[in-house]
């Protein structure tokens, strides 16, 4: 009996020294660093700054956007060209009218984002309440290669749709 105890213990033990070492190797550096990538890469996008995003970009980034397939901009988009494209056409139907980042953190090279925002819907003239997002994002060599984004497609169709 005692040898299976034993045997068990060394089983535990093996792997909690495992799953230790996976944690260990995202540091706290490559956290930060795609923490900065993020960040920078969301400000030059408030700002319209497109040649600070692009230097972001990797140049095989992915955006997928989530949620009602009747809006414009929900789907993905591969490649800088393809994502500028698409941005652009975001950029005449959604005026962003309300940002706040509540949190945010990272763990090695994937970021997380979550706040609440507000939309003027440019073809209907309507304007959202406040609703909440979440980003997924991944970053490689100081460059973002995933931007996943999710929102509450709910109110954005409802103000998109509107008549």
């Amino acid at each position: 009996m005692q040898r299976r105890q034993l045997l068990t213990a060394s089983v535990a033990a093996a792997t909690g020294l495992a799953l230790a070492t996976s944690a260990k190797a995202q540091t706290a550096d490559e956290s930060q660093a795609s923490f900065d990538t993020v960040m920078a890469f969301m400000g030059a996008m408030g700002g319209g700054d497109m040649e600070s995003m692009g230097a972001l970009m990797a140049d095989g980034m992915v955006w997928q956007n989530e949620g009602d397939p009747d809006l414009p901009w929900i789907g993905t988009w591969e490649g800088k060209e393809t994502i500028f494209g698409f941005l652009g056409d975001f950029s005449q139907n959604v005026q962003v009218t309300h940002w706040e980042n509540q949190d945010a953190f990272a763990s090695g090279d994937t970021v997380a984002v979550f706040g609440r925002m507000k939309l003027l819907l440019t073809g209907s003239g309507v304007e959202t309440e406040e609703f909440t997002f979440a980003l997924r994002a991944k970053v490689r060599d100081g460059q973002v290669v995933l931007w996943n984004w999710f929102e509450d497609t709910y109110a954005v169709s409802q103000a998109f749709h509107a008549t």
